[in-house]
């Protein structure tokens, strides 16, 4: 029985492990300040101050970049079943791959044609 379940303990023991020796080395190796400075109390997050909001413009080339990148990159998932049930089809699941790639394939160039993929 214990054979079965041995993976499982090992992945949860490791599961367990490496935050918990996450958690030891940043209290191991922390560096504490001797004196606090106001500088040293503002709270941050990944390294960008949490100071007053900012107004900050964002081009439509950028929101233009990111929709066309989550637009193929969800088209791209659709490859992997079809290419998984493609031999059992056979000759219908191959045309009707050729077609959805040829549709991708036009997509792709229309965009590039218009310079969307440019970053200006």
């Amino acid at each position: 029985m214990l054979d079965n379940w041995l993976p499982f303990l090992i992945y949860g023991a490791l599961a367990l492990a490496i935050p918990l020796s996450m958690l030891g080395m940043s209290f191991a190796f922390a560096t504490r300040p001797s004196h606090r400075t106001k500088t040293r109390t503002i709270p941050f997050e990944s390294g960008v101050s949490q100071g007053p909001p900012r107004l900050q413009r964002f081009t439509i080339s950028f929101y233009l970049t990111a929709l066309l990148f989550i637009v193929f990159d969800i088209e791209i998932v659709f490859l992997y079943p079809l290419a998984v049930v493609l031999e059992p089809l056979g000759w219908f699941a191959f045309w009707e791959l050729t077609f959805f790639l040829g549709i991708l394939g036009v997509a792709y160039v229309y965009i590039w044609r218009k310079g969307a993929l440019e970053w200006r």
